[in-house]
């Protein structure tokens, strides 16, 4: 009788207990990709077509 209960109580802890993990998984996840995406062009980028647009509207 005593096992039975237990083995009913160990089951919703055990979920609870996984969900948590990957709660704390995921926002103690320290990779934030909205930091290493490119912003737009370089200076490079700008050097090369800046001189282009010059010449353009010319």
């Amino acid at each position: 009788m005593l096992l039975a209960s237990l083995s009913l109580f160990r089951q919703p802890v055990n979920f609870v207990a996984a969900k948590w993990q990957t709660l704390i998984r995921v926002a103690g996840d320290p990779y934030r990709p909205e930091l290493h995406y490119m912003r737009g062009p370089g200076p490079k980028w700008r050097a090369k077509y800046h001189a282009s647009r010059l010449n353009r509207s010319l």
